[in-house]
């Protein structure tokens, strides 16, 4: 390295270049995102699309929506790995009541659009009923998250095979199909689902004392509790929260997919978890940012989407995600280094 080099990577670098490297740094993931982008565009014909970028998008609701969850509970130094099999059961509880195929109950609440509120409560209370069994046994019993979790991501999946008996579900009534079919300004309902729940959520982490209590949380929970914060309900609340986006979610795959299936959504966690790591939220707590979460998902999807578009196996999807997850984590440990050094 030159003199002059050193000189302009030193800790006195200018407040200008330092602030463009700090932006590069933290926007890392939506650089990369552009530059597969453009690739894909410039490599496949048929890419460079309105219809193929606005698919990438519809395609990235039920992972983004699970993977908001997910950061809450990561943010606040835990996880939630049930977020997959939450979703699969309150689509199926939607599907098994309201839909007329399969094992559905074909149950008509009065005028048919009253089907629309009553699924989208039902599916938001399963959310928050098992969030809350996790958060509870979490905070209240002192068990470790990872392990809560994986117990619910098994006995949910479990309930979700029961009710069905294995059998698959259709014939949701044409109101609760509104948010699969409808697009306002040609964009579709769901794509606007997805940019909704991050716009607020994302509110909330940087505007509200709830998003700073939580980041808090994640970063020193002794010294948060010490300062009078009440730690275990912020944590609580974010196990809710993450259950509720969950059947939030698994009610709008229901309304796509226009019934459910015992095996719905399977390998959806890893995807968000896949996500999230992309996006640049610690696994340690305390940090992360959902602008870069959305557009991890965002990669993702297009990488799927290229696949499909080239005619490739499907598999090359999985490989291509796991080396995007160990290079994320590479890349989070070289942005620190850097940080430390030089900035």
């Amino acid at each position: 390295m030159t003199s002059e080099t050193a000189a302009s990577t030193a800790p006195g670098m200018p407040p200008r270049r330092r602030a463009i490297a700090e932006f590069a740094l933290d926007n890392l993931v939506w650089i990369i995102l552009i530059v597969v982008l453009v690739t894909f565009s410039l490599a496949i014909p048929q890419f460079m699309q309105l219809g193929i970028f606005l698919n990438i998008l519809q395609n990235s609701t039920f992972i983004g929506i699970i993977a908001v969850g997910l950061t809450l509970t990561l943010i606040s130094g835990h996880m939630d790995l049930s977020i997959e099999s939450v979703m699969a059961l309150a689509a199926m509880a939607v599907a098994l009541t309201f839909g007329t195929g399969g094992a559905g109950g074909g149950v008509v609440i009065g005028a048919d659009w009253l089907s629309f509120p009553v699924s989208l409560l039902m599916a938001l209370a399963i959310g928050a009923i098992v969030g809350t069994i996790n958060g509870v046994l979490v905070v209240r019993l002192s068990i470790n998250a990872f392990i809560v979790t994986l117990a619910s991501f098994i006995w949910v999946r479990g309930l979700v095979v029961a009710l069905s008996g294995g059998r698959s579900v259709y014939g949701l009534p044409d109101a609760m199909r509104v948010m699969a079919v409808e697009r306002i300004l040609d964009i579709p309902l769901l794509a606007w689902m997805l940019i909704l729940v991050y716009v607020v959520f994302a509110f909330i982490l940087i505007k509200t004392p709830y998003g700073r209590h939580l980041m808090m949380i994640g970063g020193n929970p002794t010294a948060t509790y010490r300062a009078g914060i009440k730690v275990g309900a912020i944590v609580t609340s974010a196990f809710i929260l993450s259950g509720v986006l969950a059947g939030f979610a698994g009610w709008l795959l229901a309304s796509r997919t226009a019934g459910a299936t015992a095996n719905l959504g399977i390998g959806m966690l890893f995807q968000a978890f896949a996500a999230v790591v992309i996006g640049g939220v610690s696994l340690k707590g305390g940090q992360g940012r959902l602008s870069g979460v959305f557009a991890g998902v965002l990669l993702l999807s297009s990488i799927q989407t290229a696949i499909n578009v080239m005619g490739m196996p499907p598999h090359y999807t999985q490989m291509i995600q796991g080396g995007l997850v160990l290079a994320a984590v590479l890349l989070d440990t070289l942005k620190n280094n850097i940080r430390r050094a030089y900035l």
